[in-house]
């Protein structure tokens, strides 16, 4: 299987209109369902973990550290000679304003029930966000990427991904970020749904188009 992903490039109008409308809807459920995860408060996906941290000690909000740690990320693609794609600019640029946007909108609520329906709903959200904006076929995300990347180096993904999520979580946590139960949920939770939503709207064109196995290393 491959260890990366392959940017489709074409210049078809009609493809660019197929694929655009799938990235912005991607791009919003993404934003949204790390929202409701945040506001959930039982913990959450360890890179989330990560920003929340950072947020904690910096003051900045919570989506415009996603941006820059996604920013800071994609310097890291610079020496993997990874090859950022138009859905991976507007992913970095954008998720994380849509996050506060819609975190601005949500209540806080208090009672379990309501809270684990966040929950659950964002890890939802999420796997779809993932699925409609891999599948279709502009770019992986800044960390999506990164992970890619090393393992075109000749490991495989899935320690890779593990090692990158271990050390957000390590980082994260030790900043103040919520870890719980919610993070356990994520991290089984994402793979699966993501899979499922992955293949469900994976656009194939050609023999570059990405292999919608790649980023969850099955």
């Amino acid at each position: 299987m491959s260890g990366e992903f392959a940017v489709v490039g074409f210049t078809d109008v009609r493809e660019w209109s197929r694929r655009l409308p799938l990235l912005a809807v991607g791009l919003l459920c993404l934003g949204s369902g790390i929202a409701a995860t945040v506001r959930a408060d039982l913990g959450l996906s360890p890179y989330d973990v990560l920003h929340q941290g950072v947020a904690e000690h910096t003051g900045l909000s919570f989506g415009l550290v996603v941006v820059l740690v996604g920013l800071a990320v994609l310097l890291l693609w610079i020496p993997l000679r990874q090859r950022p794609g138009v859905g991976t600019v507007v992913n970095t640029l954008t998720v994380g304003f849509i996050t506060n946007g819609v975190l601005d909108r949500l209540p806080h609520p208090e009672a379990l029930v309501w809270r684990w329906s966040l929950l659950l709903g964002g890890l939802v959200v999420t796997a779809l966000g993932v699925g409609l904006y891999i599948g279709c076929g502009l770019g992986p995300g800044p960390r999506d990427g990164l992970m890619t990347g090393i393992a075109a180096r000749g490991h495989p993904v899935w320690i890779v991904r593990t090692l990158l999520e271990l050390t957000a979580l390590a980082i994260g946590a030790a900043l103040g970020g919520t870890v719980g139960i919610g993070t356990a949920v994520f991290a089984f939770g994402i793979g699966p749904l993501g899979h499922l939503f992955l293949h469900r709207f994976h656009l194939g064109v050609d023999v570059d188009d990405p292999d919608p196995d790649a980023t969850f290393a099955e």
